[in-house]
């Protein structure tokens, strides 16, 4: 990355509505008292030709003049910001291994409850349908799985698939998802107890360890737990076992479940 521009050059906070890192990051921002240009990618049709001068193509990007950081990495945000990182405790590995088999299972009962002919209906200011959001839960945990079992870098665009064409039904989604769980729980139950945590994840969005990449496996797919709540109110639907209070206890959640920048709609 480039050095750090000057003081002067504003920060700006490049975003979209429905990404949890997105919002943690410019929550992390407001609570520092740092001052922002908000820059929603999905309205701003310029921005992501800004970004694309500094070779990047997703978000959330923190960024002052030609320094930037990915918002993923908190501490690599204070860099850019010009403030302390004053460190964060990280749950341990067994116990977050646990915590992603639940939210999975979580997010498989939510999802079912969705009707059939409201699969394709939008998030609100996002174009990701309700299948879509339930199927990129699953895959967060499939994309650590390729990283673990397959030694698969995570590259740039993996928490973007979609469902192929042929999974076309509630049903399908549900066997991707089961499939997924099941993976993680043999590679927790075979392999997990020999990982080294503290050795460097492969992944685009900075230098982390696995034992990073795996707390942000389970805090991602958390808080797209507690959106498919949100959508199940907004279909006027009490959820059938909803997450636990103490599911996302010591996990950097943030505040918010959707970013209420903009109205929902």
């Amino acid at each position: 990355m480039a050095p750090t521009s000057p003081a002067s050059e504003p920060i700006k906070a490049y975003w979209q509505p429905g990404c949890t890192s997105c919002l943690r990051m410019k929550e992390f921002l407001s609570k520092h008292g740092v001052p922002f240009i908000s820059i929603n990618v999905l309205e701003d049709r310029e921005a992501f030709q800004d970004l694309a001068t500094l070779g990047i193509r997703s978000v959330p990007i923190c960024r002052r003049g030609s320094d930037w950081a990915n918002g993923q990495v908190l501490r690599d945000v204070t860099r850019v910001a010009g403030i302390p990182w004053g460190g964060a405790q990280v749950l341990p590995a067994a116990e977050l291994a646990n915590r992603v088999v639940v939210i999975q299972q979580t997010a498989q009962g939510l999802f079912a409850q969705v009707p059939d002919d409201k699969l394709d209906r939008l998030l609100p200011n996002r174009p990701r349908s309700y299948a879509q959001l339930a199927y990129h839960i699953f895959n967060i945990a499939d994309a650590f799985l390729e990283h673990e079992i397959d030694g698969a870098p995570l590259k740039e665009g993996a928490y973007n698939r979609v469902p192929p064409p042929e999974m076309d039904t509630k049903e399908k989604v549900l066997d991707y998802g089961r499939g997924v769980l099941a993976r993680f729980q043999d590679w927790q139950r075979q392999r997990a107890g020999a990982t080294d945590f503290a050795g460097r994840a492969n992944v685009y969005y900075g230098e982390v360890t696995l034992h990073e990449f795996l707390e942000r496996t389970a805090w991602h797919s958390g808080q797209h737990v507690r959106q498919y709540v949100m959508v199940l109110d907004m279909l006027g639907i009490e959820p059938d076992g909803p997450p636990s209070p103490g599911l996302f206890a010591g996990l950097p959640m943030p505040d918010k479940v959707w970013d209420d920048e903009r109205p929902l709609a």
